[in-house]
């Protein structure tokens, strides 16, 4: 939430929210919800980083995120089709 400051006075309509430290890459989903709820309003808000199962992809929606960047959950699934339909609740 302390970077949205280097956002003032920026056009920004997109907004990645990486739930991943980059110094300690421990994976925190609520980082989503503090951050949607400063962020500018009517930013698009993707939460990136950690989304594994449909209740991660649920509680980032349920925090604020319009859309998810999912990659390794896809990478390392033996059918990211299927996967992915797991994730939207599909599966």
């Amino acid at each position: 939430p302390e970077e949205l400051a280097k956002l003032e006075g920026l056009p920004v309509r997109i907004l990645g929210v990486n739930n991943r430290d980059l110094t300690t890459f421990e994976v925190d989903l609520e980082t989503t919800r503090r951050v949607a709820e400063k962020a500018p309003p009517g930013v698009l808000k993707v939460a990136e980083s950690g989304i594994k199962t449909r209740e991660d992809v649920e509680k980032v929606a349920r925090a604020g995120a319009n859309a998810i960047l999912v990659g390794e959950t896809l990478v390392t699934a033996p059918d990211p089709g299927a996967r992915i339909g797991e994730l939207l609740g599909r599966g």
